[in-house]
This record gives structure tokens, sequence and C-alpha cells, in this order.
């Protein structure tokens, strides 16, 4: 520790510590501009000058280091002059347009101006400042607004990873500029600058910062789960932002958090219950849903009745739904888009480690040693999981090894691309674990104390072919041996692997070779690093937690084992059985279903076979739709019950790592939509007359002594209070399992990968004209040989066809993918990519022709 003294207070701080991060410590303000806590200092602004006891000029208190003894003076005349000179040559061609400035009454300039009485511009020069830049997607830049701190091409580079901005010339001259094909539209560079100097577009001249109201509330858009503040005004949201301190986002996010709110107040909201393609009242909706699943009930069974939610509901929405299915109804016939990848994963993970999700937090991956990203378009599908790489594999001298089809964004970071050939996840994953094994770089003292049959698992990894594995990956030896001594020798480690893995086929067997990858290189082992899988939905590993699929129970509980326990509970006999999502469309196809009910889920869209999913719906009995946008999905339904959005709504949902986040009702919603929990409610207590704890505080206390996941009540109100923790999952110990596993080798011939963009959340940012201004469309990614081979160019249109159906699309030459391979975004309903892939896969042969 050193000693020293700031303003006649002495501290000790370790070694390091910059002088102004101690007087921080002290509760000593002392002004700054370029200054960025998560971000190295800069030193360019000069303000936060500072007088030390024997230096004869004044030093810069941000990136001055202390030292023993030193004694520290904030304030002083002289200090003032400095200061005031400096913000006045500052001023120098700064333009005096405040009233029309977007950032005044939130400018740190413009505060710094009123602190220290700068109130004119003594000084004059040349003006030479860069014209306007208005030709960025999102984004408008005014150079002559700029200071030059330097905020944002440092958070760029240093936390979103995108090093897209750069200063541009040198001197008076400089400004910042950009290169556009290397930005993620983030908005980060927007909620750092000090001034008005980088500005959205989507919030240019819509409200003053001072008219307002901002409500903590949580992202919900991935499985990230931000944390935001919603700015409303006019019961409509203007924009949204996020605290640079105390979130575990650091104030940062992504496309979708920053720019992506615009389906909130898309004109395509649903603002009224629909009965027969006719507006009505909710008593009389909710009569009718209540009436039908009565009669269905009474007529052909309560196996005649099934339902899909969806991970945009909260927790507590997903409790009731699946209540409501079970208790009040007598139906198991439950399910969602999790059936298709994230349940899939969940399942091979409890099985084989005792785990229910990602055995760590989040954070814990920005202190790993070395970071595996498996089958994950990382920055697209959890963007707050990049971050946390970059700070581990740049800001810190962790290693990182990428594995995957594609070249993502982290590929360029990578110390290791390991471009596999499609379908040779498993002996990937085996070759890395063999090698580990064998140089000796495997964690026998954890593997000693907690894998049941560890003998089998050397047995197994030991004897995994590499000749075979080089052949079939399409990697060489060499390469494979560097990844696998990045990660043996790193003293802490985090695998992550996303959807390419979960939604494909054989998922159970892929994710159980990385889970033996994982523990061979003691990612489970300790308190930095670990296991995560990625989903893209928001409230997936809520939606799991609730049990909403026909084998488990809330507290993801074994259905026929913990059946009993909740009949005691919820006094209702349970059914035997239940149809998986599969099941439920076969059930259609059959005649056997007879209603549906889809909650906030659109399988036209999202589920593989969608068009499969059309014909099914248009020829089920009775269909109930409730979600917050017109889609044709809405347009197919006997009853459409409009819910609202995370801004209208209180509840809980929990990330991808376990965190509980409270949503807090932001605004009233729109037209007569209702919060999802109160429809649920109204159903309940049509169906079941007399029930009783539909509420939201009578809910979370159920779900805390029915599932057994958390350490308080869920509460989450205005403010959003944050009060619910759920226990931490970590491996089952002395329960651990390695699962033998063998891969096949890949599929030949053209191959089309369905995936997330990077500007798009599930198909609501589709209704968002921010992410629209960069993914406007959907489109058919093909490497150039491949483009050429099929006799088409950059923009053409062609068809692609697989045994399941077909999709037209535009062409995106790239060489983010392989020969052989395609890439298709599976977002938007005009592409319709789902419509080729068969069901539980993500990818599929395909022909391709000239449209």
């Amino acid at each position: 520790m050193v000693s020293l003294t700031i303003d006649g207070k002495t501290i000790g701080v370790p070694e390091g510590t910059t002088i102004l991060e101690a007087a921080r410590e002290l509760g000593i303000a002392i002004p700054t501009l370029c200054w960025l806590q998560k971000v190295s200092p800069t030193g360019a602004c000069r303000i936060c000058a500072v007088e030390i006891e024997g230096v004869d000029r004044p030093m810069t208190a941000c990136n001055t280091p202390v030292k023993e003894g030193i004694v520290v003076t904030t304030q002083s005349e002289q200090l003032t002059t400095i200061r005031k000179q400096i913000v006045e040559l500052l001023l120098i061609n700064h333009p005096l347009d405040c009233p029309v400035c977007d950032a005044a009454g939130e400018c740190d300039l413009q505060n710094i101006c009123y602190d220290l009485d700068v109130t004119a511009q003594p000084y004059r020069a040349e003006d030479v400042n860069a014209g306007d830049i208005n030709e960025w997607p999102l984004i408008q830049q005014v150079p002559s607004r700029c200071v030059m701190c330097e905020k944002c091409v440092k958070v760029c580079h240093e936390s979103v990873g995108s090093s897209s901005l750069f200063v541009n010339d040198k001197g008076d001259r400089a400004f910042i500029d950009k290169k556009l094909d290397l930005c993620e539209f983030c908005g980060s560079c927007v909620s750092v600058c000090p001034t008005g100097t980088m500005i959205s577009k989507t919030f240019k001249f819509k409200a003053r910062p001072w008219e307002l109201r901002k409500t903590p509330s949580v992202c919900t858009l991935c499985a990230s789960q931000c944390q935001i503040e919603v700015n409303v005004k006019n019961n409509q949201v203007y924009r949204v932002t996020s605290p640079d301190e105390g979130t575990v986002n650091e104030g940062q996010l992504c496309v979708g958090g920053f720019f992506g709110y615009g389906f909130v107040n898309s004109a395509k909201r649903l603002v009224q219950p629909r009965l027969n393609g006719l507006g009505t009242g909710w008593d009389e909706a909710l009569g009718a849903v209540a009436g039908k699943m009565t009669e269905v009930r009474d007529s052909s069974g309560a196996g005649a009745l099934a339902g899909l939610a969806s991970g945009r509901l909260t927790n507590e929405e997903n409790y009731l739904f699946q209540k409501l299915f079970r208790a009040a109804i007598g139906s198991n016939n439950i399910d969602s888009e999790a059936r298709f990848g994230a349940l899939r994963a969940l399942k091979t993970l409890s099985r084989t480690l005792g785990l229910k999700g990602a055995s760590n937090r989040m954070d814990r991956i920005g202190r790993a040693g070395a970071v595996l990203v498996f089958g994950s378009d990382v920055t697209a599908e959890a963007p707050a999981i990049d971050w946390q790489i970059e700070k581990s594999c740049r800001k810190n001298d962790g290693k990182l090894v990428v594995a995957n089809m594609r070249r993502v964004k982290l590929t360029r970071h990578a110390n290791t691309f390991l471009g596999y050939r499609p379908g040779s996840e498993v002996q990937l994953a085996n070759a890395l674990g063999r090698i580990v094994l064998e140089k000796g770089l495997a964690d026998d003292g954890y593997l000693n104390q907690f894998v049941e049959n560890l003998d089998e698992l050397k047995a197994h990894l030991l004897g995994i072919d590499l000749e075979r594995a080089v052949q079939e990956t399409g990697l060489s030896l060499e390469i494979l041996e560097e990844a696998a001594l990045y990660l043996g020798e790193a003293e802490s480690v985090a695998v992550i692997f996303g959807g390419d893995v979960t939604r494909s086929e054989a998922a159970e067997d892929k994710v159980a070779a990385i889970a033996n990858l994982a523990l061979v290189t003691g990612a489970l082992h300790g308190d930095v690093g670990g296991l995560f899988p990625v989903d893209e939905k928001g409230n997936t590993q809520g939606l799991l937690d609730m049990g909403v699929c026909p084998e488990m129970l809330p507290g993801q509980q074994d259905y026929d084992q913990a059946r009993g326990a909740f009949e005691s509970a919820w006094r209702e006999k349970l059914p035997q059985g239940g149809l998986d999502a599969m099941g439920i469309l076969e059930g259609i196809e059959k005649g056997e279903i007879k209603f549906l009910y889809l909650a906030a889920t659109n399988p036209l869209v999202a589920y593989p076979e969608s068009a499969r999913w059309r014909k099914a719906l248009e020829q089920v009995d009775f269909l109930v739709v409730q979600d917050i946008l017109e889609s044709e999905l809405t347009r197919l339904a006997d009853v459409v019950l409009p819910g609202v959005s995370f801004a209208e709504k209180s509840g809980t949902v929990t990330s991808l790592d376990q965190r509980v986040g409270g949503l807090a009702r932001a605004m009233s919603p729109v037209g007569e939509a209702c919060e999802d929990l109160a429809i649920l409610a109204g159903i309940y207590s049509r169906v079941a007359p007399g029930a009783t704890g539909l509420d939201l505080a009578a809910l979370q206390a159920e779900i805390k002594e029915s599932t057994g996941l958390y350490s308080d009540v869920c509460s989450a109100g205005e403010g959003g209070v944050r009060t619910c923790l759920k226990e931490a999952f970590r491996p089952a110990e002395k329960s651990m399992t390695y699962t033998p596993v063998e891969g096949g080798a890949g599929t030949e011939g053209l191959q089309l990968l369905s995936g997330k963009s990077l500007y798009h959340f599930g198909t609501t940012t589709t209704y968002s004209e921010g992410c629209l201004a960069v993914g406007p469309s959907g489109y058919i990614e093909m490497n150039p040989e491949d483009a050429r081979s099929c006799g088409v160019a950059d923009g053409a249109s062609i068809q692609v066809s697989s045994a399941t159906g077909s999709a037209r699309g535009a062409v995106k030459v790239s060489e983010n993918v392989p020969q052989g391979l395609l890439f298709a975004p599976h977002h938007f309903e005009e592409l319709n990519v789902q419509q080729m892939m068969p069901l539980g896969q993500n990818r599929v042969s395909v022909k391709v022709s000239k449209a």
C-alpha cells in the first residue's frame, strides 16, 4: 500500500492507483472530461490538473500514479486559473449551439464551464474544424463540438473491441472518424461523449434530457440482461441509457439495447383484443379463451390442449403459464423454442455435470487466463460476454481460442482460430481433450476429487484418433496442439458455447464433448472462468427454471419424480406424460391437438420447419395468440390477446449467468394492451373459479417455495429493486460424470446455416427503426468461390432449397463463410430461413438457383 495526503486527508491505496482514483475514494471531486473508469487514462483534456508538493508544475491526476508520502492539492487559485484557461482554449471554434444541441442539460463541458465560471471565449483561431459527418447510420458526428477527449475511441477499442473509431489527421485539424465495416453500432461512443459530438439519430431533436423520466430496469433482448434506464416522455420510450458505474454491464449497451427500443413505440403494436378477426373487450376475449379451453377439455380430454411459451415472458408469467395448463386444465402439453436449443444443452449439462445453467457469473470470464468460444458468434448472441472476453484477452493477458465454422468478430482477436468443418464439433472437442491429457496439463486434483468415472474419461480421450480428427475437422495437428496448450497451461479457463452447437443436429453429443473438455481444462474449478451455454432469447434460463417443458416442473425438477410434491402444493392432480413442441406439431397434424395457446412466441418464423408449422396452425381448431406486434401469426388467430413490452410491466427475469433482474414499469400499456401476467391470471380465474395467489407478489413467494432456487422472495417495483438472488449453480460435488461421445463426419455439398444477426434480437427488433437502419432485411451470405460457381454477384437474388422448403433472398458475398457453407439470419419473416431447417437442426444441405 502507498500512503499519500490529498487536501489534508491521508489515505492508503494500492501501488499503481492514480491520484484521481485515490481522490475519488476520499470523496474529493476533481474535474475531468477525458477520464472514464472502464478504459485506460488518456490525460488529454488536462482539466484534472493538481499540485504536488515539491513538483514545480501541475500534474494530471487521471494518469499520474501515487507515490509514497506525496502531498496533493486539488483546489487552489492557481489551479482554478489553469483549468479555466484550459476550458477557454477548448472553446476556440466550439459552436455555442447549446439551445439545439442534444447534449444540453447533460453536457460535461457545459457543466465544467458553469463550475469554473467560463463565460467568454477570449481566444481566437482559424476555424479548421471538419464538417458534420451525417452519412454514418444511426450516429451523427459534429467535429466542431469535439474536445478530443478520445473516450469514444478508447471505449470502442478497449471495451467493445470493435476499434472502428480513430483520430483522423493531426493537431487542430484532428477529428474522430470511423471505419464503418468494423462498427457494431452499439452506441457506446454516444453514451461516453462528454459533449454533443456523437449524436444518436434515433433520439436527435426528440426530447430534452430533463423532460425524460428514467426508470431503472433490465434489457431483455438477449440473455446477458444488461442493466438499463428506460427514458420515457408522453408514454413513449425516447431512448435507453445505462449508468457507467454500479451496473453489471458498466454502462455499456449493444445495438439492441441502445437503438433497438423502437418496437415498443411501433405503429404495429397490438392495442385491442380481437375475437374472430374483430375488435372486442377483454371480458369477451378472456371468456372466449377460457370457455374454449373448458369445452375442449370436457369434449376431447385435456390432452387435446397445448401451449407454447417464450423467453420473452417474465419468470412469473412463465410460472403461471405452466401452472394454468397443468393444474387448472390438466394438460402437460407445454413447451417453447428452447426445445430446439437451450433445453438440449441444459439437459446434457445437468446429466453429466449437475449443472442447471452456467457454472459461474459472467464477470468471472473477464479474469480468466484463457477463453474458448466454441460454436458461438457471442458478439451477436450475448454481447456482454464479448465485453468480458475483451477484458480477459485484450486488457489482460488471457489467451483466446475461437472455434467456429465461420469467421466472426472475435476471430480477429483470437490467439488461435479453429475454423472447423461443419459437423465436426465432437471430433474437435475430443481432440483438444486428448492433447491436454497427454501433455499432462489436465486439472488432475480437481478431476480426482469430483469425477466419478475419471479412468473411463481418460481412457476415452486418450483413445481419440488424432489423425482422424485432423481429417474430419480440416485442422492441422499443429494448430490443435497450439489451442490445447493455451487452454491446458492457463490457471483458469472459461468455455463458452452457443447456438451453432445447441441448435444443431446431435446437439446433445456436442455439448457432452464440450463438457468433457471443460472438465479436463479445469474450467469448472475455482471462482474464475467457468462453463457458459449461450442462448439468444432474453429469459430462456428463467423459462426453463419455471418448468415450461413436459419433462420438468419448476426448479428444473424431474416431472415424474416431483409431481407428487406439486400435486400436494397445488391441490390438483397433475397429468401423466405430455407432448413437447414436436409432439404438439404432430398432434395438430393428426387432429388430436384442437386448442393451441401461443404466448409471445412465433413458430412461423422462429421454429425449424416453419412452413410445416404454418400449415398446422391453419388447421388447428382454435388458436390463441398472446403477443405485442401484428404479424402473420396474429392474422391466423381465433383470439388475439395484446400483451405488453418489457417497458410496460413488472416482474423478474433470469440472465444466462443466474442473475435475477427486476423489470419496473416505465410506462402505461399502449391502447388497451394488458400486462401478460394479468392476461394469464384472467384466464386462470375463469377456468378455475376461486383460484387465489395469481398476483405478482403471491407468485414470487410461491416460486421461491416450490423451486428451491432462490435465497429471497423476488421483488421488482418502481426503481427496479432487485432483491431476489438465485443460488449460484455449481457442478454437483462428487457426481460429475463423463460421457463418451464419438463424432460422425460432416455433411458434404452446399450447407446452409441459420443463426443470429449482429443487429437483431428475435423478431421484435425487426419492428425497430434503429436496428433496421443497419440490418434492413435478411440475406444469404456466400463465399466468393461459391458465388462464382453459382454465377451470382453480391446483391443478386437467389433461391435456396432444401428437402423441407425454400426461400429467396439477396446474396451477401463474404470471406467470413468458408467455401461450401452459406449463412442466413433467422429473424426475418420475409426470408424465413427456418422453413428450410428440419426439426432439431440449424444446418441443412441446400441447392442454389438464381431467383
